[in-house]
C-alpha cells in the first residue's frame, strides 16, 4: 500500500485496538484519522495481563518504557483450590519468562496502557483524533470510496471519507453492522465481578492471608473461579470473579446484585467469602463474538472486540487487540497488490490465531470449573507435569511475533 497522497485512513474507536493500529501505520508513514465516541477518553476497566506476544510489540511502538513504571511484572501463576487453598500449580514468569519468550510478562491497569498510548499518538503528525463524535452511518461513494457519517451528543455531524474504514469500536461494534455475514455480539452466560483493593487496606490484609501480592493468583472452583494479581506498581490488586448468571445490562460495569456472586463464593474458602464481603464489586457482563464470522467487507474491516470478541479465559483481550493492529498496519503497508487482497490475508490468518486462543480459553475454564473426578484428575494432572512443561504449553501464544520487516 502507497500512502503518498492518500487520504487517511478512518478508524472508529481509540480504544487499545485503535490507538495500537494507529501508532504502527504512523510508524510505517500511513495517516490515520481516529474518531472515538467518549467525550473525553477515560479509560474503563481495571486490570489486564499483557503476555509476551503483547509486550513486544508494545516495545517496538515505543509504547512500553512509558507504562513500564507502572506495571508490575509478577513472578509466577499460581493456580489454588479454592476451598483449601492448596497450590496446584506454579508456571514461572518474572525474569524466566522474559528469557523464554523474550519479551516481559506484565499485569497494568487499562487506564495506564490507554494513557502511554495516547502519549505516543501526540507526538505523530500523521494521527488526529477526534473524541466525542460516535459512528453513524456508513455509505459508499461513486468512486468506491467509504463515508463515515460522525454524530456527537449535541447534534453535530462531521463526514469523513476514505478508501478505508477500520472498526475498532468494540464489542457492540457500529462498523459491524455494515458489514454482510458478520456475527451479533451474544452474553455468554458469564458475569466478570471487578474489583481493585489497595495492598495496604483491610481487603489488602485478608488477601495476603491467601495469596502473594507479586504473582498472578487463580482460585478454582466449580461454581466460580476468581483471578488477583497486582496494579499500579504493587500498591493495588486487582480481584476478578467469574460465575454464571442470568444476562444484565449490555454495558461494560453496571449494576447486579452481588448476592450472586456471594452464594458461589460461600462453597470456597471462608477467607474468599471474608475477602469478598470487604470488597465493593462491579459487574461485567461476558460477551462475545464468533470468531469464525465475516470481519471485512470492501473498505472496510473489524479488530479488536469488534471482529472475535472472547471470553477473558486465556487472558489475551488485550493481547489479541494489539496483535490484530500491529500486524493489520504491517500487511497494509508491506502489500504488493491491493488493500483488499492484504486485508484477506490477514484476516485468514488473524482467524486461525484467534480459533486457537477461543480453544485454549475453553479448555481453561473447563479445567478451573472441573468438579468431582474430573476435578481430582485434574489436580494429578497438574501435580505430575513440571513448571517447564507448563511453560511450554504456552510457546505458540507467548512466543508469536511479527512479521520481520523487509
Amino acid at each position: 500500500m502507497k500512502p503518498q497522497g492518500a487520504r487517511p485512513i478512518l478508524i472508529a474507536g481509540a480504544g487499545i485496538a485503535g490507538l495500537t493500529l494507529a501508532i504502527a501505520l504512523a510508524r510505517r508513514g500511513i495517516a490515520s484519522q481516529l474518531y472515538e465516541q467518549a467525550p473525553q477518553l477515560e479509560a474503563f476497566g481495571a486490570g489486564l495481563q499483557l503476555s509476551p506476544n503483547a509486550t513486544h510489540i508494545l516495545a517496538e511502538l515505543g509504547v512500553l518504557s512509558c507504562m513500564r513504571s507502572q506495571a508490575v511484572q509478577p513472578k509466577a501463576v499460581r493456580l489454588k483450590d479454592a476451598r483449601t487453598l492448596r497450590v496446584l500449580t506454579s508456571v514461572p514468569l518474572g525474569q524466566a519468562a522474559e528469557r523464554r519468550w523474550e519479551a516481559p510478562y506484565l499485569v497494568a491497569h487499562r487506564a495506564d496502557l490507554q494513557q502511554a498510548l495516547l502519549a505516543e499518538v501526540a507526538t505523530w503528525a500523521e494521527i488526529t483524533l477526534t473524541s466525542g463524535m460516535r459512528l453513524s452511518d456508513i455509505s459508499e461513494t461513486a468512486e468506491g470510496d467509504v463515508r463515515a457519517c460522525f454524530e456527537s451528543e449535541d447534534g453535530r455531524t462531521e463526514v469523513a471519507q476514505s478508501s478505508l474504514l477500520i472498526g475498532a469500536d468494540g464489542v457492540w461494534s457500529r462498523t459491524r453492522q455494515h458489514i454482510a455475514g458478520s456475527a451479533d455480539s451474544r452474553f455468554s452466560g458469564q458475569i466478570a465481578w471487578r474489583a481493585t483493593i489497595m495492598t495496604d487496606s483491610d481487603a489488602g490484609q485478608a488477601f495476603r492471608t491467601m495469596a502473594e501480592t507479586d504473582c498472578v493468583t487463580t482460585f478454582l472452583h466449580g461454581d466460580f473461579h476468581l483471578v488477583a494479581y497486582p496494579l499500579r506498581a504493587g500498591a493495588e490488586i486487582n480481584l476478578v470473579a467469574f460465575t454464571p448468571a442470568d444476562k444484565i445490562a449490555d454495558s461494560w460495569a453496571t449494576a447486579a446484585d452481588p448476592a450472586i456472586l456471594m452464594r458461589a463464593l460461600t462453597r470456597g474458602s471462608a477467607r474468599l467469602l471474608a475477602l469478598a464481603g470487604l470488597v465493593r464489586w462491579t459487574a461485567w457482563p461476558l460477551n462475545t463474538v464468533d470468531p469464525a464470522a465475516s470481519w471485512s467487507a470492501p473498505g472496510m474491516v473489524l479488530i479488536g472486540d469488534a471482529a472475535h470478541a472472547v471470553t477473558p479465559f486465556a487472558a489475551q483481550g488485550a493481547a489479541m487487540a494489539i496483535e490484530d493492529a500491529a500486524l493489520l498496519a504491517h500487511s497494509l503497508a508491506t502489500a504488493a497488490g491491493s488493500s483488499e487482497s492484504a486485508i484477506s490475508a490477514w484476516e485468514a490468518q488473524r482467524k486461525a490465531r484467534l480459533t486457537k486462543v477461543a480453544r485454549r480459553g475453553a479448555l481453561n475454564k473447563l479445567a478451573w470449573n472441573a468438579t468431582g473426578p474430573i476435578a481430582l484428575a485434574r489436580n494429578l494432572v497438574l501435580s505430575l507435569r513440571s513448571p517447564e512443561s507448563l511453560a511450554a504449553d504456552l510457546d505458540w501464544l507467548y512466543g508469536w511475533r511479527l512479521p520481520q520487516q523487509h
